[in-house]
């Protein structure tokens, strides 16, 4: 008798494997994503939560405390700024959830919440940046030179990620 891999294992292993592509991604396409006075950031680890949100079991996840765990070490590994992503990753989590929700499941829905997710998570770590100090770039320039290229990033990577993660959950979902 063949035993089924549970998806909270997956869901962990696509967690760690998204949490280092999206800084390997960010340094070997350094010269493009961040070519001044443009700034292109990929979230997969965010993107694998939200997608997790939209067809896993939050509560059998613990994708809240996944959230906040990732959001901690995201900030130490990537950020420098202990206590931003701790609290915005589960928002936008909890959020894109939500919304989610309440629209029919299917690809364009997941489309315009995780545009919305995106626009939560970049303008929240842009205002806090802006609250210490650590940027003075504009609201229009950060509306330009980051918030647009980041979601048209990150909105590429959904489409080509989507349907296989949707596959993922529905095969561990029976």
């Amino acid at each position: 008798m063949k035993r089924k891999v549970p998806i909270a294992v997956y869901f962990v292993i696509g967690q760690f494997i998204a949490f280092f592509l999206d800084g390997s991604i960010s340094q070997t396409m350094s010269g493009i994503l961040f070519k001044y006075p443009n700034t292109m950031v990929p979230y997969l680890t965010v993107l694998w939560l939200i997608l997790a949100a939209f067809f896993g079991n939050g509560k059998k996840l613990h994708l809240y405390t996944w959230s906040a765990v990732i959001g901690f070490i995201f900030d130490m590994y990537y950020t420098g700024l202990l206590g931003v992503y701790v609290f915005i990753f589960p928002l936008v989590v909890y959020l894109c959830q939500l919304v989610y929700q309440i629209l029919p499941p299917n690809f364009m829905s997941g489309f315009l919440v995780y545009f919305l997710g995106i626009t939560v998570l970049v303008s929240l770590g842009y205002m806090a940046n802006v609250f210490i100090g650590e940027t003075d770039s504009s609201v229009a320039q950060f509306l330009v030179n980051t918030l647009a290229l980041t979601l048209a990033l990150n909105l590429v990577l959904l489409t080509i990620v989507y349907f296989p993660v949707e596959a993922l959950y529905r095969t561990h979902r029976q």
